[in-house]
């Protein structure tokens, strides 16, 4: 990629976002690692392996061939249900609160479920573009996949990544295309399934109660929101200042990853949250854009996909943590602590530079892609 086409807007905000994510989660995270592992840098040096591995390959994959990433439709997919299917084995699978959502050897640990969220765009990307979904039964293959990748995740379980592909299934099959008759079809065994996954968990139930009304158990299943919404709510305009979070000494439970948000509403106030909701919308923004002036199917959906991955989880957080949904535990794209989502979502968005300088190359820009 020549660095006189790098879209040097959509660039800035990922970075700043990577930078905000490593400030924060050493802010949220420094006391509970400092009497944990008597090293208060513990997750942020951890976080910055992630953001130095991340950084090296979205510059790789802004690079790469986009033809060659187009081959992979078929083995990313396969990758995936691997990797999904091996948290189930033991002695790979790494059990934690009860799920088992990563796989380990020694030191390294990966969550699958992030690899397949991009997998599944790449799979549809191609999809979309050589067939004519119009038709049902080319609708059958990206939901097909969908309903494969979901059901392992539930299995582990994760309601909230399943809920996240769910969303992304529903948005790609809407870019591609899928009559509104289908989308029926579809909708309404969702629409039956999801309250029969919330009734056959009783933790769901718990969760969905405390939602409705997180004081009839502060104690409880209503602690994590009570406890976000405090730190929302004592931040007001302007924060408590910068490293002065009273809720990250271990009232806020997972402050440096599902829930770092809430800190940094407390510590910026309302005007830091803003800073951060603009700069997922220039990314989203920004990934529309590119999408839009793409020079064919494959890459107005690919970009179309990615950009969707990073909305979707992004609002899920958003609205877990000020208590807008039911609380369930999703990270937050290149803010929240984890080496996995952080060097995938970067590399994701090293695709979308790629897409980018394509798309606005020799003057092309703003011309849709008519085949």
């Amino acid at each position: 990629m020549n660095i006189k086409k790098i879209d040097y807007i959509l660039l800035s905000a990922v970075l700043l976002l990577v930078g905000i994510g490593l400030l924060f989660v050493y802010s949220a995270s420094c006391y509970s690692a400092e009497l944990t592992y008597g090293n208060k840098y513990f997750f942020l040096m951890k976080q910055a392996i992630g953001a130095a591995v991340g950084i090296t390959a979205m510059f790789v994959a802004a690079k790469i061939n986009v033809d060659f990433i187009k081959k992979l439709w078929i083995a990313g997919v396969a990758l995936s249900v691997v990797l999904l299917a091996l948290v189930f084995v033991p002695g790979l699978g790494i059990e934690n609160y009860g799920a088992r959502r990563w796989i380990g050897v020694g030191s390294f640990s990966m969550q699958p479920s992030e690899i397949a969220k991009f997998a599944y765009v790449l799979f549809c990307a191609v999809c979309m573009s050589r067939f004519d979904m119009t038709k049902f039964r080319w609708c059958l293959l990206p939901m097909g996949v969908g309903v494969i990748f979901c059901g392992l995740i539930i299995a582990e379980p994760n309601m909230s990544i399943t809920m996240c592909m769910a969303l992304l299934m529903i948005i790609m099959l809407f870019l591609g295309g899928m009559e509104w008759k289908h989308f029926l079809l579809m909708l309404i065994p969702i629409a039956l399934i999801v309250p029969l996954l919330i009734i056959s968990e009783p933790y769901r139930m718990q969760r969905l109660l405390a939602f409705i009304d997180p004081w009839a158990s502060p104690k409880d299943d209503g602690y994590q929101l009570i406890q976000s919404l405090y730190a929302l709510g004592s931040g007001g305009w302007f924060g408590v200042g910068l490293f002065n979070s009273r809720q990250k000494y271990r009232f806020l439970p997972f402050a440096e990853s599902d829930f770092i948000f809430s800190v940094i509403g407390e510590e910026t106030g309302i005007f830091g949250c803003l800073i951060v909701f603009a700069l997922y919308a220039v990314i989203i923004v920004r990934g529309v854009r590119i999408a839009v002036n793409s020079k064919d199917k494959f890459r107005c959906y690919l970009a179309g996909g990615i950009s969707a991955v990073v909305a979707v989880q992004s609002l899920l957080n958003f609205a877990v943590v000020t208590g807008s949904i039911p609380p369930t535990g999703l990270p937050l794209p290149f803010i929240s602590y984890g080496g996995t989502s952080l060097v995938v979502f970067m590399t994701a968005m090293g695709i979308l530079l790629n897409l980018s300088s394509q798309a606005f190359d020799n003057g092309s820009g703003g011309k849709l892609w008519n085949t």
